[in-house]
C-alpha cells in the first residue's frame, strides 16, 4: 500500500509543496514544530534512509540543502537544523526545521500552530527563494 508521501507525489493527496525535481519532492509539514519546517522526501518509496541506494541518498541529501538554503534566505532563522527520525512514516524523509532562537526546543514531539494562510504564506515565499 502506497504511503502518504507517494500519495502526495501521485497528486492524490495535496501539499505546500516547496520544490520538486525527478527523484525529489519537498513540501511543509502538516505538523509543524516550527514556521517553515519543510520534509525532504525521494519519489522512490523506500522505508529506511540508510536503504537508499548511495546515489540516491546523496541526491536526497544535496536537494536538502537547496531546500535548506531557500528556507535560510526566505526566513532568515539562525539556521536550518535537521531530523532524520523515520518513524513516522515509512517511506525514507529528512525534516528540515528553521531554528529562529537558540532555546527553541527542536524536537518531533513539540507541535506549534500555524494558520492555513500562513502555510500557503510560508510555501510561496520558501518556494520562490529555493533554486533547485
Amino acid at each position: 500500500m502506497a504511503t502518504i508521501f507517494t500519495k502526495i507525489i501521485n497528486g492524490e493527496i495535496p501539499c505546500y509543496k516547496i520544490a520538486e525535481n525527478d527523484s525529489h519532492i519537498a513540501f511543509l509539514d502538516i505538523n509543524p514544530i516550527a514556521e517553515g519546517h519543510t520534509l525532504v522526501v525521494p519519489k522512490k518509496e523506500i522505508d529506511y534512509i540508510f536503504d537508499l541506494p548511495d546515489e540516491l541518498l546523496a541526491d536526497t541529501m544535496l536537494f536538502a540543502k537547496k531546500v535548506a538554503a531557500g528556507i535560510d534566505k526566505a526566513l532568515n532563522p539562525i539556521r536550518t537544523g535537521v531530523i532524520v527520525e523515520g518513524l513516522e512514516v515509512p517511506h525514507a524523509h529528512i525534516h528540515l526545521v528553521p531554528i529562529y532562537k537558540e532555546s527553541q526546543e527542536v524536537s518531533l514531539k513539540r507541535k506549534v500552530d500555524v494558520s492555513e494562510n500562513r502555510m500557503k504564506e510560508l510555501a510561496k515565499l520558501i518556494s520562490k527563494a529555493v533554486e533547485i
